[in-house]
């Protein structure tokens, strides 16, 4: 029985390291130097930047109102009826660490103001509190010298502040946040501040502004069609089912 013992050993040892991988099995996509089980669908649905497309960039910052992040995104990442990815969509921070968001998410940016591709569309988004955000010069700096390249510079709720102290739509129809338009327009006397009260989203030549919040879609959905098409931009809100939004009541 003792001399069995040590065989035992050596066939118990010889079988666990013949499981073992080799170390040239490494770049063997096996799950597991991955960590993405052969069951993840994530690569499904990751989209590539591909150049070529129009790129739109989002703005964040801490304390971001996630709504005016999300809906851009949800709007220009739906692809075609047929399938084909349309757009590049992306988000921008001064730096490459998470944001905050007022509702409390933390939302890592694509890109910062120093490695910032070409943009098509600025979408500047606001917060409840916009002092950090109006006094910080690098973030101003990146909206003025982004609208000298972007086709459609896009604001959302107190967005319009930074747009203001940019100086980039001066003698430019603007609207904000419901109840925020006559300090914008005492702020910014060279915009022309549109009555919120009744003025949920309006155009001025490159410029587009909306209320903010959910009011952010509608921003949104009007570049998209103007950038495509009124077909595509009815499939989008047919993909997002805003019908039933708009009907919740009944």
């Amino acid at each position: 029985m003792r001399n069995l013992i040590p065989v035992l050993l050596s066939v118990l040892l010889f079988n666990c390291n013949t499981n073992t991988p080799k170390s040239s099995d490494k770049n063997e996509d096996n799950g597991l130097q991955t960590g993405i089980s052969h069951s993840d669908t994530l690569t499904k649905h990751l989209k590539p930047f591909k150049e070529g497309l129009p790129t739109i960039g989002l703005l964040m910052y801490n304390g971001v109102l996630q709504s005016e992040v999300v809906a851009t995104s949800d709007v220009f990442a739906k692809p075609s009826v047929d399938g084909e990815q349309l757009f590049n969509v992306i988000t921008i921070a001064e730096t490459d660490n998470p944001i905050t968001t007022e509702e409390g998410m933390h939302f890592v940016p694509d890109y910062t103001f120093g490695n910032c591709p070409k943009l098509t569309a600025l979408f500047v988004p606001s917060a409840y509190d916009m002092y950090a955000q109006v006094h910080n010069n690098k973030i101003i700096d990146f909206v003025r010298e982004k609208n000298q390249e972007t086709k459609y510079t896009v604001s959302n709720c107190a967005g319009a502040q930074l747009i203001g102290a940019s100086g980039i739509a001066d003698g430019k129809k603007i609207v904000t946040w419901i109840g925020g338009g006559i300090q914008l327009q005492k702020d910014y006397p060279n915009l022309k501040v549109q009555n919120d009260s009744l003025v949920t989203f309006v155009r001025d030549g490159k410029f587009l502004s909306s209320n903010g919040n959910l009011a952010s879609y509608i921003s949104a959905l009007n570049l998209l069609e103007t950038m495509t098409n009124e077909e595509h931009r009815k499939f989008v809100e047919s993909y997002l089912y805003l019908d039933r939004l708009q009907n919740w009541k009944k």
